[in-house]
This record gives structure tokens, C-alpha cells and sequence, in this order.
């Protein structure tokens, strides 16, 4: 009588799915099934492929636990137990539920009786398959590690665009063969994105316009992959082994989720290990160390500037950071009667962002003010032509003194003069009967091959060296660059401006009566401030008027604006405002709020109100003199409306 039975495969890596192993394993226990007269319908074959056996979550298996549980199956058909499960325990808890549905486990590669030493010995199999596992993957790890810390290319595999892989040999190591059509496309990358300043997007744009191929050679760029190959360290001749690891899976992805949410791993790979744990492996490269640099600078800075949901820039835009406490500024504005205000507000000083109410007492500060004086100041800084000379003769002689790519020059000259001995002495063998021709010409080519990477490697260097000083000289003329910044100063826009601060200045840290510029220009000891002596790029600089206590924020603020203003409106004032003759014992809150003495709660304090009857200041400016008046009469505890004609 033919008994109904499912076949359940699995294979764990990509390799293996390609080399069919699955259907060799779903070959044999077909040809079990009929031996022993087993029926399995086509609907109950099934298999895992590329999943690991260490996780319970498979779709096959899954299927294949709702199907047991049903009771429609008699039998499961597995090739050996390590199929099942890599992990004991995981072997001993499905065979414990498959037996309560009453399935019997018949595995291909096992004893096949029931007694309990044939149920021993399988699970002694389970062990040792959960053993071999762990132990397969400690010896790769190790042995890719020492590998990579004595600089084998073999553990890097497969090579990123720009270069070639080549196998190892016989007569040579594993190396990467620069590609010169792919590496120019490369070093055209890094110059557009690190000299003209372009974004990532129109990087990608350029090279779809232009039909470049990719490495699979496709012609359609996507701008992760300029990201990536922008990131890469192997193209400053620096490869690096264990950039990432294998963690927990955190969220669902729309591809997993349309895999019924079945991830193949439980496992996510592709996440970046600290740098200090990378291992170094060197190769040709393809750029300078400057220009990478430069490259990873402006990824960071365009980290800390994206632009993202900004409608309107801003100059100081992801610079401001609160003296304080430390957070970041940002932009908000207040609509008044005839114009929208601009502030930058510290995101500490809001309650709603904290879980115990506000952090920081830093008051907001006018956007149309700080713009003008930061500017204002670093044009005053590259006009002063002592400073930048000292910057650029300090640079020089960084650079001249500190060269990293000296001790890889003279790697490669030993390595080229290695190679030639070599290649001496195949010819020498050769004349002397030692080698045959067909000896000679099978390990000719690749000391050849080599030996031309290597001189490649060494023409990039030293061109690279040439730039560097080509970089310095061009330096040493700044006459040109400041007259056209002074004539043009004034005239710039917001991004223009924006981008020549971004060169200079890291951040702007704001405080109550101070501001500190931070820039790359440093400035002698007599003008920095005590707190920022030790760092050689901040500059202290008093703002341009003291900041009152309060002023407009925004509607129902708690406190409406003082008789101090802001900028030429202040001394337009304060030039009628007589000083106080004896101790100040109130303030006076000039305001155009007529409704205030009902919606405020004045008594008690020791405060004058004065109501302007307009609130329009080119009229208002008019009348200074009698507001003035009115601000010398004025009493604690008094409130007075100041008439002032509507033209």
C-alpha cells in the first residue's frame, strides 16, 4: 500500500544553488520514495534555497510544519539531518512536532530503525553538524584575517569598478589590474564632486547623459552607487578588509515583505564596522590621498547640510550650534503686521521637544543681524593678507615634511626591481637550458602583467606629487581671488555666499552677548578669546549689539518687545531717551497692543506700559521725540497711550 509522503531540500549559500545540489538531493529521495512505495505529490517537494540552516524561518519548512499539522502527511522525506537544522536543539524540537502530528522523519543518510542507539547516532549527527558549522565558519574568519593583515588580495575577491581581479597562480599572488578606461571615469568622478563642486544626483546625471557603462556593463547609473564608489577607500591605493558585519535584522523591507516576510537570513549583512577595525590591504591607486580626502570631507559636510525639506536657504544654514547647551539653531519666523520676521532659535530652548520642558535660556537671534556680521567678518579675514600667507606657508611645510605616499613609493620601486630580478632570471634559465620556451612563455605574461601595475601605480604617484606642487605655487597668488570676492561681496546670492562659508568655517557657536567663529584661517594669539586659545580655528567676536533681555518672538509671547530695539532703530531711540539719574527700579514695555492691560495681569509689577496708537515705523519714526517724552515720564505701575497721527 502506498503510503503519502513529502520531500523536504535545503541548500544554505548561492554556490550551492548553482551547482544544483538541491535537485541532486531531491533526485535521490524521489528515487527512495519509489523504491519503498512512498507517494509524493508535485505540490508537497519542498525546498529552502540559499537559506541557513541555523533559522527556523523558511518558507519551506514553514509550509511543510502547516501541512504536518493538518495531518494530511504520513512521512517526511530529508536527505541527512543537517538538512533539517545545523543547530541540535532546532533538530530535536521539530522532530518532537513532527512526531506528535504523527509524522514519521525518514532521513536518507541516517540509520533507519527506531531503537534507541539508531535514534542515538542521529542525534550525535545533529551535534556534530551543529559543531562542523560553527567550526567552518571560526577557521574562515581567522584565516581571512591573517591573510588580510599580511596584505593578500585574496580575502577582497571580487574588485570594485576602476580595476580587474586577478586570480592567483602559480608563479604569482592575487592582485588587482587597474582598468585605464574604467579608472578615468574614476578620477573624473572625484574631480567633478571635490573641485566643481558637484552633488551626488548630478554626478549620476552626467554619466547617464554620456552612456558610460557600469561594471556589469550597463549604461544606467544609480546615485547609491556614485555614493558607494565615492566612499570606497581602495582608490587611494588603501583596500580594506571587514569594513562590515552580519547583524540582527531590524525592520521589514518592501522586498521581504512581498516573501511573505521570510527573510532568507535572520541576519542582515551590510553594516559598517567602527574604522578602527578595518585592515588594511594595499593596491594600486587611483587617486590621491588629498583628493580622497577632500572627497570624505564634503560627504560629511553634505551629511550635516542636506538640504532635504529646505524651501528657502539660509546662510547660516547647519552651522549654529548653542554655546550653552550645545544643540543646534534653527530657523523659525513670526509674522508681524506688515512683514515676516526671521529668527534662529536654539531646538533646546523648546519645551515641547524635551521630555522635562525646555534645557537651554538662549534667546533667539535675528536672522537679517547674524547673516550680515558673520559675512561681513570672514570677507575681513581673506582681506588681511598676512593671515592667509602664514596658512599657506604652514601648509607647505605640512606638506613637505609629512608625505604618506613616500613609503609607498619606495614599496613599489623595491617591488619593480623584485620583478625584473625575476624576470632576469627566467631568461637566464632559459639560455641555459634550465626552463623550456613552453615554461617561459607561461610565466612571462603575468611577471609582465605585473610589473606593469606596478610602474602604473608609481606614474600615478608622481603625478600626483607634481599636482600637489602645481596646487602650492597657483596658492601663493591670492591678489586676484580677493579683488574679484571684494567687487562681487556684495552682489552674491545666498547659495554662492553660502558655499564660500562652508569652505572656511566648521561652526558658529552662539551665545548671550558672544559669538565664536570657528574657521580654517588661524589668527594670532592676542585676538582669541581665553576659552578658545587651545584651538588654533576659533575666534571670539562680540556681537553687534547687546542682545536685550526680550524682544519679538512671536504672537502671546510672554514678553512683547522693550523700549531697547534692534540696529539703527536703537540709537534712533535711544538718542532722545534721557539716562537714568538715580536707580532703576522698573522697566518700561512699549508696545501697540491696546488690549494689553486686560489679557496681562500687571498688578503687582513694577513695570510701565506705553501703547503706541500706530504700528507702522516709517511713521512712527516720525515721532521719536514725543515717544521719547513719554518714556522719561513714565511711572512705575502706569500705562499711557502715546498718540501718534495715521498719515
Amino acid at each position: 500500500m502506498n503510503k503519502p509522503a513529502a520531500i523536504y531540500t535545503r541548500v544554505s549559500s548561492d554556490r550551492q544553488k548553482q551547482d544544483h545540489t538541491i535537485a541532486s538531493q531531491t533526485a535521490a529521495l524521489m528515487e527512495y520514495a519509489k523504491t519503498n512505495g512512498y507517494v509524493v505529490p508535485p505540490e508537497w517537494v519542498f525546498q529552502d534555497e540559499g537559506y541557513s540552516g541555523a533559522s527556523l524561518q523558511r518558507p519551506g519548512l514553514e509550509t511543510l510544519r502547516d501541512l504536518a499539522a493538518q495531518g494530511q502527511m504520513a512521512t517526511v522525506l530529508i536527505y541527512s539531518p543537517d538538512r533539517l537544522s545545523r543547530k541540535y536543539a532546532y533538530q530535536v524540537l521539530l522532530t518532537e512536532e513532527l512526531s506528535r502530528c504523527g509524522v514519521d522523519i525518514v532521513f536518507l543518510k541516517s540509520p533507519a530503525g527506531g531503537s534507541p542507539e539508531d535514534q542515538l547516532v542521529v542525534q550525535f549527527q545533529g551535534m556534530i553538524a551543529e559543531y562542523e558549522r560553527a567550526q567552518i565558519a571560526e577557521r574562515s574568519r581567522r584565516g581571512k584575517r591573517h591573510k588580510a593583515q599580511q596584505g593578500v588580495v585574496n580575502v577582497l575577491c571580487g574588485a570594485p569598478y576602476g580595476y580587474r581581479y586577478m586570480k592567483k597562480t602559480d608563479t604569482s599572488a592575487a592582485y588587482y589590474e587597474v582598468l585605464e578606461s574604467q579608472a578615468g571615469v574614476v578620477r573624473m568622478v572625484f574631480e567633478m564632486y571635490t573641485k566643481q563642486q558637484l552633488n551626488i544626483r548630478a554626478i549620476t546625471r552626467l554619466l547617464n547623459q554620456r552612456g558610460i557603462s557600469t561594471r556589469t556593463g550597463k549604461t544606467r547609473w544609480e546615485r547609491s552607487t556614485v555614493w558607494g564608489l565615492l566612499r570606497n577607500p581602495a582608490y587611494q591605493g588603501k583596500a580594506c578588509y571587514g569594513k562590515t558585519e552580519q547583524r540582527p535584522r531590524q525592520r521589514i523591507t518592501r522586498a521581504l515583505r512581498q516573501r511573505n516576510g521570510m527573510p532568507k537570513r535572520s541576519n542582515s549583512s551590510g553594516h559598517e564596522r567602527p574604522r578602527s577595525e578595518w585592515i588594511t590591504v594595499p593596491v594600486p591607486a587611483l587617486v590621491s590621498e588629498q583628493t580622497f580626502a577632500l572627497a570624505q570631507e564634503q560627504l560629511e559636510r553634505n551629511k550635516h547640510h542636506a538640504q532635504r525639506r529646505t524651501l528657502e536657504p539660509t546662510l547660516l544654514q547647519g552651522m549654529l550650534v548653542c554655546q550653552k547647551c550645545g544643540y543646534a539653531l534653527y530657523r523659525c519666523s513670526v509674522r508681524t503686521t506688515r512683514r515676516r520676521l526671521y529668527y534662529y532659535r536654539c531646538s533646546g530652548s523648546d519645551a515641547h521637544r524635551q521630555l522635562k520642558g525646555a534645557l537651554c535660556t538662549n534667546r533667539p537671534i535675528r536672522q537679517d543681524y547674524l547673516d550680515p556680521l558673520v559675512w561681513n567678518e570672514i570677507i575681513r579675514l581673506l582681506e588681511n593678507d598676512t593671515l592667509l600667507q602664514a596658512e599657506i606657508d604652514r601648509r607647505k611645510e605640512a606638506i613637505r615634511n609629512t608625505d604618506p605616499r613616500q613609503q609607498r613609493q619606495e614599496t613599489l620601486r623595491r617591488e619593480r626591481a623584485r620583478l625584473g630580478n625575476n624576470s632576469e632570471r627566467l631568461i637566464t634559465a632559459y639560455q641555459e637550458g634550465l626552463l623550456s620556451l613552453s615554461q617561459l612563455r607561461e610565466r612571462m605574461p603575468e611577471l609582465n602583467k605585473r610589473a606593469k601595475t606596478v610602474e602604473a601605480e608609481l606614474q600615478s604617484l608622481e603625478t600626483g606629487a607634481m599636482d600637489k606642487a602645481k596646487y602650492l605655487q597657483l596658492a601663493e597668488n591670492l591678489s586676484a581671488f580677493r579683488k574679484k570676492l571684494h567687487a562681487r561681496a556684495k552682489t552674491l546670492d545666498v547659495r554662492e555666499r553660502q558655499q564660500i562659508l562652508r569652505l572656511l568655517v566648521k561652526e558658529i557657536l552662539v551665545d548671550t552677548q558672544s559669538l565664536t567663529i570657528r574657521h580654517s584661517i588661524p589668527i594670532s594669539q592676542t585676538q582669541k578669546s581665553p576659552a578658545t586659545s587651545g584651538s588654533p580655528t576659533t575666534q571670539t567676536l562680540p556681537s553687534a549689539a547687546p542682545q536685550p533681555p526680550s524682544y519679538l518672538l512671536r504672537p502671546r509671547s510672554h514678553a512683547s518687545v522693550l523700549v531697547h530695539f534692534r540696529g539703527f532703530r536703537e540709537a534712533s531711540v535711544q538718542q532722545f531717551v534721557q539716562q537714568p539719574r538715580g536707580a532703576v527700579g522698573f522697566q518700561v514695555l512699549l508696545t501697540t497692543d491696546k488690549n494689553i492691560q486686560y489679557q496681562q495681569n500687571l498688578a503687582g509689577r513694577k513695570i510701565s506700559v506705553l501703547v503706541l496708537a500706530n504700528s507702522q515705523w516709517p511713521v512712527v519714526r516720525l515721532h521719536l521725540g514725543s515717544i521719547a517724552a513719554a518714556v522719561n515720564a513714565a511711572k512705575p505701575g502706569g500705562y499711557t497711550e502715546v498718540e501718534i497721527p495715521k498719515r
